[in-house]
Formats: structure tokens, sequence, C-alpha cells
């Protein structure tokens, strides 16, 4: 089995890769786990739940002053997770009734790390109420360690739900996202149940990080259970459009008979997709990731047969309600993951437009 960059590569042994995940997420509490092991938090997250799904409830004491937010996300994608969360954030924060000042930094995932850096920066100097970052590299890692141990600043950290278990007492102020592992399993069931046994396939990345662990290493070691699937190579990308279709047609060209490519994000699955319709290999499934505008116009067209869809503007919402709940005094749950549908290109029109109108109920308000 073959890993590869698209700098270098590197030859691994399927049992490795299983091992590998293993011990990625080993320093990590997975969701499910963390609220098993923790039946308060568990209360607190079922309540915050409950809340997102709700009627916003106005904020219940007088504020002395605005809270200053600083946002830094890896927002330039085709992806729009990250714009509409921002805005059901914002939208949320408005109906609470909330006074805020929000400075937004969007940069490019795997390539602004000097940007980043910056603006992260810039946020503790000036003394930030809450932040809101995400955890993917090595380097994200020693930032937030830093704001931390350092800053009064309440950090929330985007698109991941599994604590760091090293952390142990001294955590985030919290985690949110659509938790990675429970939305590879929906999939992983999807090609168990669609493909047939003994089939082929190769696996695309992300860039090399957290996401790609969660979402690739963990869909690797679940179809290991499987012996019947064969894992035929695997590509980390540059996390775009670009290099999805540069891995594609290099795992096509190297072995002809995949049955399928399972992508870890949207446009490294849009990517493989002009790969395919290049090489004519409608034979050759295709999944993303996220479902967002762009997958699911993908899966309308016939481009993707599968995602799993994240119901956007849950993370935002309870963002908003999370701050609120913090400004009146309450304990805010450590963990908060949203809801995760799977949606196929065999699902009505009538299907998807409802789970639309339920996934950007905030974002796609004028």
């Amino acid at each position: 089995m073959y890993k590869t960059s698209l700098f270098s590569a590197l030859t691994l042994a399927s049992a490795i890769a299983s091992a590998h995940t293993t011990q990625v997420l080993h320093g990590y509490w997975q969701y499910d786990e963390y609220l098993k092991a923790h039946p308060n938090q568990n209360a607190l997250t079922e309540n915050l739940s409950e809340a997102v799904r709700d009627y916003p409830i106005p904020l219940a004491i007088k504020q002395t002053r605005p809270i200053s937010i600083s946002v830094v996300y890896p927002g330039q994608q085709i992806s729009d997770y990250w714009i509409r969360n921002i805005k059901a954030f914002e939208t949320r924060l408005d109906k609470l009734g909330i006074a805020y000042n929000i400075n937004q930094v969007f940069t490019r995932p795997n390539v602004d790390t000097r940007q980043q850096s910056l603006s992260l920066l810039e946020a503790v100097k000036n003394n930030t109420d809450y932040l809101v970052f995400t955890l993917d590299t090595t380097r994200h890692r020693k930032f937030i360690e830093h704001v931390m141990n350092a800053t009064d600043t309440k950090l929330i950290l985007q698109n991941i739900t599994t604590p760091v278990r090293a952390w142990n007492d001294h955590q985030p102020f919290m985690y949110v996202g659509f938790d990675h592992i429970n939305g590879t399993r929906l999939l992983q069931n999807y090609y168990q149940e669609h493909i047939e046994e003994g089939s082929r396939y190769s696996v695309l990345y992300f860039s090399e990080g957290y996401v790609s662990y969660a979402r690739g290493d963990t869909f690797i070691e679940e179809m290991s259970h499987h012996d019947s699937y064969k894992l035929s190579s695997s590509f980390y990308t540059t996390a775009t459009r670009d290099s999805g279709y540069d891995t594609a047609m290099r795992a096509v060209v190297n072995d002809p008979d995949l049955r399928f490519i399972y992508a870890c994000s949207t446009d490294v699955a849009l990517g493989a997709a002009d790969a395919l319709k290049e090489l004519d290999r409608p034979d050759i499934g295709l999944n993303g990731w996220g479902g967002g505008t762009a997958e699911l116009d993908a899966i309308a067209n016939g481009d993707l047969d599968v995602t799993v869809m994240r119901m956007n503007d849950d993370t935002g919402i309870a963002m908003a309600e999370a701050i609120k709940w913090d400004i009146e005094g309450k304990q805010v749950p450590q963990v908060y993951s949203g809801d995760l549908e799977l949606v196929t290109s065999k699902d009505s029109p009538a299907v998807i437009e409802k789970l639309k109108q339920r996934a950007f109920r905030y974002s796609d308000l004028k």
C-alpha cells in the first residue's frame, strides 16, 4: 500500500496504517467516549443540543459592554462550511440580543500559516474575550497551549469534537464541530452496503494533520476489519481541488481496477470528480465530505455518489448559545457535535431540499 504526498512517497504496510490511526487518535477522547466518561458533561451537551434546535431565548442579563470576538478560519475553500458557520454565528448572536464586536480572518488551509499566526497574535494582544480557531496541525496546538496558559481569552476550537487528553482539566473553553469519526462511519457503512466485496479503493486525504487522521485513517482502519476490501493507495493532498485532481489521476493510472475513491474533503472530492470525468470512469464511486452547496450540486449532477451532510448552522448557533450561557454565568459544555445525515444520489430533490432548509436555516437568510 502506498501513502503519498504530492512531493514525496512513503511505502507503508496496511497494518501500519491501522496502527498509525490508533496511535494518532490515542491522544484524544473520542466524542462518545468522552461524554460517557463525564456524565455531567453529557447532560450539559444534551441541554445545548436542545437550545440549538429551539427558538432563541434572548440574553437574560444586561451587558456592561460589548464582548469582543476574534475568528481565524481556513475559509478560503470551495466548501462553504466556514462562511456559513460565521453567518449562523452572527445571526444567532443578534437574535439572542448580545452586543459584540467581531474580527474575522479567512485563510487558506495548509498555506497561510504566517497570516494565521499574525491574526492570532493580534487577537491575543488585543485581549479578545473569545477566540474562535481550529486544531489541525502541531503548529496550531502550540499556539493554543500558549493562549490557554498565558491569557484570559476563552478559546473555542472549531471543527474538532475530541478533547485532547494531555490537557486534562485545563481545556479550551469549548470544542465544537461535527464529529469526524461518526461521519466517517456513516460513509464506511454506505460503501460496505453498496460496493461489492473484494473491491479495491484509494483514499485521498486532506493535508497532513488531524482532519486527515480522523476522516482518512479512521476509514482505512474500519474497512480493514473487512478483509474483502483492499486498500490500493492513499495520497496526502494540499487540500485543494487541483491536488484532488492530481492524486485521483495517479490513483486510477496506478490501479485501473479501482472500484471507489474515498475523499476526505469537499475540494479534494470535486478535484477527483474532475479527474474521473476526464478519464471517463463513471464506474468508479466517489464521495464528498460535509454536504455543502458545492457537494449537493455535484450529487444532483451525478458527479458524486454520496456525502455525509453536516447540519451546517448547528455549530455557529451552538457557539452563540455557549457565549450567552457564559455571559449569564452558566456552565458551558466542554464539547458539542452537530447533527449529520447521509445523502446519496438516489435521494429525491424533495428530501435534499428539506435537509438544506434544516442545515442552512440561518446562513441562507438574506
